[in-house]
Order: structure tokens, then C-alpha cells, then sequence
């Protein structure tokens, strides 16, 4: 009955699961066309307003349909994640439980950490040797994950049975757990190997034990009277009511460790829509700053035409002013030219008659020289001696200069006084 419920509960799951998964890839193909439609128009840009309004509906529009579809797989991942710790805790407190009754070691009460059980000397003198070794093992090797963390086992687990131990089960491996090496898969294979061995030993030395202790007490029970067989028998019923409740848990442990399976192929959906969610969130962030650089470049363009413009009218208003003042020039040039050549010329008719007037008082001159030639005769004596005498002036400076101090003291030499400073 509990296996028909669990199989109604998985078909329901995996219906579940299918119908998410085409909800989600609805959501996702809506938002890819809406983003490609907006490529569609980038490729052809008009600089017109209603071009960019258009632009800023579309681009508006798939906006608020990624941020629903982020917040809504927000939300759930945020559910699963809680519902996944819930779960955890309980199969590692029924863990913990199942490790106990295997061990015998239930009346101690101890929740040993990761499963492992410590192995002391009193505990190895009433152990099987094979739960002595698998525990050793485990210590060893870091636990019943081999040293991984949980996910990354349960993916292996997986992926390892999918492929029914085939090699070919290592590629898809390094896809799903791209922080593993091709070594590390195949050294956990081999651990796991190990592992499923001693375990398989170790259920075999409890199942063994338990007979054991089974024929134990039936011979026991046999040896002792019918009050002791009576006693032994409502023992037996307790015993075979625990077996019975620990084999309960045991198939519940297993349903819920399925269904913590199957949540975990949702998160791995969620992660992976999320993922494309970021992706596309990117590619909006590129979209975006591609438009704003495309209308920094319009404005631009309209920037440096009107500085064009401006720069033109200025340029032809500087020509115009130019020529208006060289215009001007010439004008000034001209008529201070003009001004010019009529003081050259008044300068050149004051020489002409300047000259005209030295040339006639020349002639008068020779004309006055000639008159005084004919009337007085001019007898000069050439006397060669002559200059061999001492001229005046040297004569002056040879002359005796009297005693210093025999003129009055408050007589000064002074220079002439200028006619301009007299009577200043």
C-alpha cells in the first residue's frame, strides 16, 4: 500500500516537475523574442523621436518581464531552500537514529557527527570487524560523501547510475561538476566502490550479528521456564515492533530522501533558468549602454554641426569685418598717400627754389668776388716757416698758471648760466 502511495506521489512530482519546466521555457521563449525583436530594430537605427520612444516601450517592457520572472524563481528557490534545510536535518537525525540501531549503540544516545562513530577500544571489543573497518573508512576518507560535499556525491550517484557504471558516464560528470578534475571522478568512483563493498560487509555482519543474537536468545529462551518463555515472548513482540518501526523509518527515510532527490532537480532547474535569467540580464545591461552611447552619438553629431555652423558664421562674419576694415585701410592709405605726395611735392618745389635761390646767390657771390678782384690786387707772401711756429691756442696752454690758493676761497669757477635759466 506504502509502495502504490509512493508511486502515485512521484508520478505526481515528475507531472509537476514536466509542467514547471514547460511554464518556465514559455516565460523564458517570450522574454528571448522580446529581446530579439529589440535586436531587430538596434540593427536598423533611425535618429527620430518616435524611433527612441519605441526603443524605450520595448526595452521597458522586457525589462519588467525579466525582473516577474526573477522575482518569481526568486521566491521559489527561497521555498525550496528552506524546505531542502528542513529535510536535511530530518535525514540526518534519521540518520543518525538508523547508525545507532545498526551499532547497538542506541541506549548511549550520542548524535555522532557526519554518521561516524568513534572507534575506541571498548566499542572494537563489541563490534563485527567489518563495522569496525567501514567506520575506519569512513574516518579515513571524510565521511559517507568521500570528502564531497552532498551535492556533488548525489549528482555522482546519479549520473553514475544513469550510465549503469559505463565510462561513458564521466563526461556528463565534468558537465554537471565543473569544479572536478577527470582524476577526482574517477579516484571517488573507486572510493565509492570501496565504500558500497565494506557497507555491504557491514550489512552482512549485522544481518549475520543479528541472527546470532537471534539463535542466542532462542536458546536461551529454550533453557528458561514458561514464565521466562512467556516474558520472552512479549519481549520478542517489542523487539519485532521495533524492527518493524525501525524498518518503517527506514522505507520513509528512503521516500524522503527521493523526494529531497527530486527538489534538488528543481533547484538545479532554478539555478539553471536563473543562470539565463543573469545572461539575459547582462545582454539587457549591454543593450542599454549601447543605447545610451548610441544617443550620446546623436548628440554629438548635433553638437558638432552646430559648432560648425557657429563656427562658420563666425568665420564669415570675421571675413566680412576684415575686409570692411581693410577697405577702410585703403581708404586711409589712399587719401594719406594723396596727402603724402602733395607734401612731397611742396618739400620738392621748396628745394627747387631753395636751390634755385643758393644757385643764384652763388652766381651773385662769384659776380661780388669777381667785382673785387678787378678793383683790389692781392699780393700774398708764402712764408714756409710758418708752420713750424706755435699756434695760439698752444701758446695759452703754455702759459704760467699761478700758486694754488692765491685766488679768494669763496671764489668758485662756475659755467656759463643758460639764457633759460636766468633769474630762476
Amino acid at each position: 500500500m506504502e509502495y502504490c502511495t509512493l508511486e502515485e506521489l512521484e508520478h505526481q512530482l515528475t507531472k509537476n516537475r514536466k509542467a514547471e519546466k514547460a511554464r518556465i521555457q514559455e516565460k523564458l521563449i517570450r522574454i528571448h523574442n522580446n529581446v530579439k525583436g529589440l535586436q531587430r530594430q538596434l540593427k536598423d537605427v533611425k535618429p527620430t523621436p518616435e524611433f527612441v520612444d519605441r526603443l524605450r516601450e520595448m526595452m521597458e517592457e522586457v525589462e519588467m518581464a525579466i525582473n516577474a520572472f526573477k522575482e518569481e524563481q526568486r521566491q521559489i528557490y527561497e521555498e525550496l531552500m528552506r524546505e531542502e534545510k528542513t529535510a536535511t536535518k530530518e535525514l540526518n537525525a534519521l540518520e543518525g537514529k538508523m547508525e545507532r540501531w545498526a551499532s547497538g549503540a542506541s541506549s548511549r544516545g550520542t548524535s555522532y557527527k557526519q554518521g561516524l562513530l568513534p572507534v575506541d577500544k571498548e566499542l572494537q571489543s563489541r563490534l563485527p570487524k567489518e563495522v569496525i573497518e567501514l567506520e575506519r573508512f569512513l574516518q579515513q576518507t571524510g565521511g559517507r560523501q568521500g570528502g564531497w560535499d552532498e551535492y556533488d556525491h548525489q549528482n555522482f550517484l546519479k549520473i553514475l547510475t544513469k550510465h549503469k557504471g559505463k565510462p561513458s558516464y564521466i563526461n556528463e560528470a565534468l558537465d554537471f561538476l565543473p569544479d572536478r578534475t577527470r582524476e577526482d571522478i574517477q579516484q571517488h568512483e573507486k572510493w565509492y566502490q570501496e565504500f558500497q563493498i565494506l557497507e555491504a560487509r557491514k550489512k552482512e555482519a549485522i544481518q549475520k550479528w543479528k541472527i546470532r543474537k537471534q539463535q542466542q536468545r532462542e536458546k536461551m529462551f529454550a533453557q528458561k521456564d514458561e514464565s521466562e518463555e512467556m516474558f520472552t515472548a512479549a519481549q520478542l513482540q517489542r523487539e519485532e515492533a521495533h524492527r518493524q518501526k525501525a524498518e518503517e523509518g527506514r522505507r520513509k527515510t528512503l521516500a524522503e530522501l527521493e523526494a529531497w532527490k527530486r527538489q534538488k532537480a528543481i533547484a538545479y532547474a532554478v539555478k539553471q533558468a536563473a543562470q539565463l535569467q543573469e545572461k539575459e540580464e547582462k545582454e539587457k545591461r549591454k543593450q542599454k549602454e549601447r543605447q545610451r552611447q548610441f544617443q550620446i552619438k546623436l548628440l554629438l553629431v548635433d553638437y558638432n554641426r552646430q559648432k560648425k555652423e557657429q563656427e562658420e558664421l563666425l568665420r564669415l562674419e570675421k571675413e566680412k569685418r576684415e575686409e570692411a576694415e581693410r577697405e577702410e585701410k585703403k581708404k586711409i592709405a589712399a587719401e594719406e598717400i594723396i596727402k603724402f605726395q602733395e607734401r612731397d611735392l611742396q618739400k620738392l618745389e621748396l628745394k627747387i627754389l631753395e636751390k634755385q635761390a643758393k644757385e643764384e646767390e652763388k652766381i651773385e657771390k662769384e659776380k661780388r668776388l669777381s667785382r673785387l678782384k678787378e678793383k683790389v690786387e692781392i699780393n700774398i707772401t708764402r712764408d714756409p716757416h710758418r708752420l713750424y711756429k706755435t699756434t695760439k691756442v698752444w701758446e695759452e696752454r703754455t702759459k704760467e698758471i699761478g700758486p694754488l690758493g692765491s685766488e679768494p676761497f669763496l671764489h668758485i669757477p662756475h659755467r656759463a648760466v643758460p639764457t633759460w635759466r636766468q633769474g630762476l
